[in-house]
């Protein structure tokens, strides 16, 4: 007779090892095989449960149906998973207790700004549902990295394939880009579920993970208040007040967005990969230890010193971070006057900010990035000072235009920015001036050979003309 089908008459399903042989050797030569004593050869389990469960595992990283390296499909389920624990789903009580939050929050704000309301309607998140709500920014801003990575793996673990070996799997190339992207998209999956259980809202990190969202963590917001013997209702409404306060500076100046994660893209794609410590690992990969993988993943092994052009671009996307955690924060605390507590909270935050959480450290090590922002104190005080200068809707003009935001050199000497921006503006009025004068016909002996306008008494050189 001839061998067994995938499942018998009795339905008992073949075991998982001897049909992937015989897919691989095109179901030739497999009768009388026995699949324990090559599974115990190769120092794999002969358990047909515990093999099938770790086949099931593979065909899972193998498969993957985005057109990039990266499986994000594993990594949405890893994020979830890691998110899982402790996460009970958001009450009705929580859900009325974030929206009047944000409400009354927007109302202490109005007077402050000139930054109108969203008008978006609030949100209680559990950490899973922060993790659907986000997931597509982190897939962006990681995007260039995770490639980097998943393609460099794959290329490391298919080199270090016996010759024999690539012969019978044919396609090893797409099969080991495959297991690039899975082992990537596993950590990577991983440490964003880390930081849901780190988080407080939507634009906790100083960027809005979520397009157009206003939302907190009630889970999380709890956490965060153990230890401070500050009452909840007020730990939630200072933080009521920040996310209403970021939710009008992205909402209300729609370029911010773009700017930010533009900034955070350009610098990933000038980040490049340690080629020789993934071969290295490719070369001592064990199959049955993945978490090694990871663990280098999550270390940062693959990522070398920054380069110099990696250091400016990040002092830029640094800058950008700290001016929009600078006025959050300065008007988020105006607006707090009313409670009692919202100096130490503000502190709390301030510190939590500048040095991370360890998912975030996590987070940092795996895509070489750390979202800090390492001058909060400097741009908040920035802005109180553009306040007591221009007043409420000075400083606040500033978000017209990218080209209005103050430097890192401002963020040193934020009492001299309105001197030297007025000097700035002055000078381009005299250019904005001549260009509208010569354009009018104004200047009649201006000639474009020599350059002398009406006023200019030199006297070309003799070669000019």
């Amino acid at each position: 007779m001839s061998s067994t089908p995938a499942n018998n008459d009795d339905d008992t399903p073949k075991d998982p090892l001897q049909e992937m042989l015989a897919n691989l050797l095109g179901g030739q030569g497999m009768e009388g095989f026995d699949p324990a004593e090559l599974a115990k050869a190769a120092g794999l389990p002969s358990d047909p449960n515990v093999l099938s469960q770790m086949f099931s595992q593979v065909q899972a990283m193998m498969s993957n149906s985005s057109d990039t390296p990266v499986n994000w499909d594993l990594a949405r389920d890893a994020a979830r998973k890691a998110a899982a624990g402790d996460d009970p789903s958001v009450t009705p009580a929580q859900q009325q207790a974030i929206d009047e939050a944000l409400r009354l929050a927007e109302m202490w704000l109005d007077p402050l700004t000139e930054l109108a309301p969203t008008a978006i309607i609030g949100r209680a998140w559990s950490r899973a549902e922060w993790v659907e709500e986000t997931l597509g920014t982190w897939q962006r801003l990681t995007e260039p990295v995770a490639n980097s990575i998943a393609s460099a793996i794959s290329k490391a673990m298919n080199e270090q394939l016996p010759e024999e070996m690539k012969s019978m799997m044919g396609d090893a190339a797409s099969m080991m880009t495959n297991m690039g992207g899975a082992l990537f998209g596993l950590q990577l999956g991983a440490a964003v579920g880390a930081l849901a259980k780190e988080v407080l809202g939507s634009t906790d990190i100083g960027i809005p993970l979520a397009d157009l969202q206003m939302a907190l963590l009630p889970t999380n917001v709890k956490a965060f208040g153990e230890g401070l013997e500050v009452p909840e209702q007020e730990i939630r409404l200072f933080l009521a007040l920040r996310e209403a306060a970021h939710a009008r500076l992205f909402v209300q100046v729609p370029w911010l967005r773009g700017h930010l994660l533009g900034a955070i893209e350009s610098y990933a794609r000038g980040i490049h990969i340690d080629m020789s410590r993934i071969e290295d690992l490719a070369h001592n990969l064990d199959p049955s230890n993945p978490e090694a993988m990871q663990a280098a993943l999550s270390e940062g092994v693959f990522m070398p010193a920054r380069t110099p052009a990696q250091d400016a671009a990040l002092a830029k996307l640094e800058t950008a971070l700290a001016l929009v955690e600078g006025w959050v924060d300065e008007l988020s605390f105006e607006a707090a006057a009313n409670l009692p507590a919202a100096a130490a909270i503000r502190e709390t935050i301030r510190r939590r900010r500048a040095t991370g959480g360890p998912a975030e450290h996590a987070f940092g090590s795996l895509v070489g990035l750390e979202l800090r922002p390492r001058r909060l104190r400097e741009a908040a005080a920035l802005w109180a000072s553009l306040k007591e200068q221009r007043g409420i809707s000075g400083r606040d003009a500033i978000w017209a235009h990218p080209d209005l935001l103050p430097t890192s050199a401002d963020l040193d000497d934020a009492a001299g920015f309105s001197a030297r921006r007025s000097a700035d503006d002055a000078s381009e009025s005299d250019v904005d001036a001549a260009l509208a004068k010569l354009l009018d016909g104004g200047f009649e002996d201006f000639d474009p050979e020599d350059g002398a306008g009406p006023d200019d008494s030199s006297t070309p050189d003799d070669g000019a003309k």
